[in-house]
């Protein structure tokens, strides 16, 4: 009997990107560990000798830990401790004044030099420069079987997220009971942590990890709490993500507008413009407009989710970038330094540029937009259940609001709006169109197969709210008060901190009166 394995788009791109992660992830783990193992040789050697000389011994500790998938590997550090049988019999996890450290080893921890052989480890495969940090073996064993299971699904690393956050471990842990204080409160969040990076670690975060364990070694931000959304998000990652891809982007669409309006403008007639002048005038363009939005906090919208402030702010800031050109132009041609260029050219470029800006930011919306629109036209290609709205206030515009948002859009369908209202009819509303009155209501249903009714008229007008309800109980549709969703929302809001946590939710019921 065959079986027959179905591989939809969605696994496959996602397997293909979690490769491209692992590979990427490797590559950038053998390049700097291979280089770091031979910049760092010389310290090595140093380092060995000083071991050496404080107290006889190996020069490096191999312990076990767990690696991934659950296979220990031997981790490798400079030796810290004395080499004695009391240093191999006391607890796993060192805490303050732990008599099994040399002064020199001291020293080696506070600086975390005693953590470098690990490059070793990571050249080898055992580990990865960033990762869940290694536990001891007895330790791992007892995690629950879900952490061990997504913590030991990835390389552990020489440097974590939790090692910044506790690089001050050992100072935490005193007294007799330390390992108590451990178990209870260190380990967990490490844990913790740790799960977070498995599920978003990016090659960038993972230089942001490695920017701040240089960091903290310096005595002034040791002492600071780094805040935990910095650790997966630090400099390094907002910096690329924020500034240096837009300003690629920007780059490339002012390059774009600024070539497609010389070529329409040289076709009328001589213009002056090479490549090498199109080319300045786009950087300039693209690192003003940089400039422009940091100033203004447009390059840390998040342009799926934007509103139409944001839009107008970048009409703003395309606006005085185009200005600042012109005067930089005009006062070039004024020096005999460039020839003179059309200021309706140069505005016809900010027009095309700003063109291109917006819709590179709102390409999903415009995309979104579209086909929405193309379906709206082809009502026997439209999915999901088919919903009808009766009114066109707030309430309508919350509903469809509503309908439009994640496993919504996918499981509905806005067959349109129904308002009593005259001048109304005919018209689109927050992209429904209103398709009748409430005498067309039984029509529509029927018509449109409507298998739900948002109800959007508000419970103040009694009398009309009364009627519609008539209207609808009797269609074979289900219904949905919109009002008391409203009402339940806003019985919340108005609730103080501890009435919200002496109410018993269960019990929770809108009154209708």
């Amino acid at each position: 009997m065959e079986t027959t394995l179905s591989v939809t788009p969605n696994s496959f791109l996602e397997s293909l990107k979690l490769q491209t992660k692992v590979i990427s992830k490797r590559i950038f783990d053998i390049f700097f560990a291979f280089i770091g193992l031979i910049v760092l040789s010389p310290f090595f050697a140093v380092i060995a000798i000083f071991i050496k000389r404080e107290s006889p011994g190996p020069i490096f500790y191999g312990g076990w830990r767990m690696g991934k998938d659950a296979e220990p590997f031997r981790i490798w550090k400079f030796r810290t401790m004395y080499e004695a049988p009391d240093s191999y019999k006391g607890p796993a996890v060192t805490a303050k004044g732990d008599v099994r450290i040399t002064p020199f080893g001291k020293w080696l921890r506070d600086t975390k030099v005693n953590e470098l052989p690990q490059l070793w480890n990571v050249l080898i495969g055992d580990m990865s420069l960033v990762g869940p940090r290694p536990e001891d073996v007895k330790i791992a064993t007892e995690w629950h079987e879900d952490a061990k299971r997504e913590i030991l699904s990835m390389q552990p690393g020489v440097t974590s997220p939790a090692s910044i956050v506790y690089h001050d471990e050992e100072k935490m842990l005193k007294g007799a009971d330390f390992m108590t204080t451990y178990y209870q409160q260190i380990l967990p969040d490490k844990m913790r942590l740790d799960r977070i990076y498995v599920r978003h670690h990016t090659l960038l975060s993972d230089l942001d990890i490695i920017f701040w364990t240089l960091a903290v070694l310096l005595p002034r931000l040791a002492s600071r709490r780094i805040p935990e959304g910095s650790l997966f998000g630090g400099p390094i990652s907002r910096f690329v993500r924020f500034n240096l891809a837009w300003l690629i982007i920007d780059f490339m669409i002012a390059f774009l507008g600024i070539s497609f309006v010389a070529v329409i403008w040289r076709s009328a007639g001589p213009l002056e413009l090479g490549i090498g002048r199109a080319t300045v005038l786009a950087v300039a363009m693209a690192i003003s407009f940089g400039f422009v939005n940091a100033g203004m906090g447009l390059n840390r919208v998040v342009w799926t989710r934007a509103v139409p402030e944001d839009m107008f702010g970048i009409v703003f800031s395309t606006g005085i970038v185009t200005v600042v050109i012109s005067v930089i132009e005009v006062l070039a041609q004024r020096a005999h330094i460039l020839p003179p260029l059309p200021a309706q050219m140069i505005f016809t470029m900010g027009l095309i540029v700003l063109i291109g800006v917006v819709a590179i930011r709102y390409r999903w919306r415009l995309l979104a937009g579209l086909t929405g629109f193309w379906l709206s036209r082809k009502n026997s290609f439209a999915v999901g259940e088919r919903v009808l709205i009766i009114g066109a206030g707030e309430e309508s515009e919350f509903a469809t609001w509503l309908l439009r948002r994640g496993m919504f859009l996918r499981a509905f369908n806005i067959v349109g709006i129904v308002d009593d209202d005259p001048l109304k009819q005919g018209m689109r509303l927050d992209g429904a169109w209103v398709t009748g009155t409430s005498a067309d209501l039984e029509m529509l249903v029927e018509k449109h197969d409507v298998g739900l009714i948002m109800f959007a008229i508000p419970s103040a007008n009694e009398s009309e709210h009364a009627r519609l309800m008539d209207l609808c109980a009797g269609l074979n549709a289900r219904i949905v008060l919109i009002p008391d969703i409203l009402r339940a929302v806003q019985f919340w809001l108005s609730r103080s901190v501890t009435d919200v946590k002496n109410l018993d939710t269960h019990k929770f019921m809108v009154d209708k009166k």
